[in-house]
């Protein structure tokens, strides 16, 4: 566990360092050798449900004190979620923190203590959305797109037009068109705007009900795994991929700012996607010992 932590932190630290790193629309979150890319935040956030695993099943009786339970496992989760707003990836940084609150009220966190944290860190985070000017008109376009069609809330506009032209049943499988140079990134994180647009309500709400199944699942895997390392690996895994579900169908359909997630499983990507599909491997096999246990 603490190796592949240590090699996590040093790739988010080496992502961050020129020539390593590629730089693309102003951030520096992939490596590229050749023609293959690779994104170390999907590692890290593998490598951090791990080592919470760890931590709290070897510190399960503590985890009620903040400084010898709650603070550690915060100090790691702080660090990585900072070296990947560097970035800058605030998506993924809340995503970090978000895990790692769940996991630990989850263990028997104190309420007390959670919210103190939570009340720390939302000026913090209003701050780095003031701050950056890209991240405010992000937030004004979310409050209202149509103040600036053709500017900051372009992209949802677009969204909602790819998902109300889809009607009941959708234009057709392939026969999009917001995908033809309107929607940006159609392939990538609105990638659900095209499936409403192609199959319709029907088709979105096959993709809902079939993400809702999957966390459910899940989280029963969790809660049956046959000792507490089995129950908090099913259970963060299942938190990591229900944040990210979540958020990317908020941004999709308007009711969260614009945060770059992709949609697990489905969305186009290298490294999200095998690293999405072996923790679904991962949660299989903590199935397989629980129903043989």
């Amino acid at each position: 566990v603490i190796p592949l932590l240590v090699l996590s932190f040093a790739l988010l630290v080496l992502v961050l360092v020129p020539p390593f790193g590629q730089s693309i629309n102003g951030t520096r979150r992939w490596f590229h050798v050749g023609p293959v890319s690779f994104q170390p935040v999907e590692l890290a956030k593998f490598s951090l449900v791990l080592y919470l695993a760890s931590f709290l099943t070897r510190r399960q009786e503590v985890i009620a004190r903040f400084t010898e339970g709650l603070l550690p496992i915060l100090l790691v989760a702080g660090g990585m979620a900072a070296l990947t707003l560097l970035q800058p990836d605030l998506g993924n940084s809340l995503a970090l923190v978000i895990l790692t609150l769940a996991l630990a009220y989850m263990a028997g966190a104190r309420v007390q203590h959670m919210a103190a944290i939570a009340a720390c860190a939302l000026p913090v985070v209003i701050a780095l959305v003031a701050l950056k000017p890209y991240r405010w008109r992000r937030m004004v376009a979310f409050m209202n797109p149509w103040d600036d069609p053709q500017g900051s809330g372009f992209q949802i506009i677009q969204s909602f037009l790819a998902l109300g032209s889809g009607g009941w049943l959708g234009v057709g499988l392939g026969d999009s068109k917001q995908k033809l140079f309107y929607l940006p990134e159609p392939y990538t994180d609105f990638i659900f705007a095209i499936i409403g647009e192609e199959l319709g309500l029907v088709g979105t709400t096959v993709i809902v009900a079939l993400f809702a199944l999957l966390i459910w699942r899940g989280l029963r895997v969790g809660l049956r795994a046959p000792d507490a390392f089995g129950a908090y690996l099913g259970l963060g895994l299942t938190i990591m991929l229900a944040t990210q579900t979540l958020v990317n169908l908020g941004v999709v359909t308007g009711a969260l700012p614009t945060k770059g997630l992709p949609l697990p499983f489905i969305s186009f990507g290298g490294s999200a996607l095998i690293m999405t599909m072996f923790s679904a491997g991962v949660l299989l096999n903590v199935s397989q010992h629980g129903r043989t246990a």
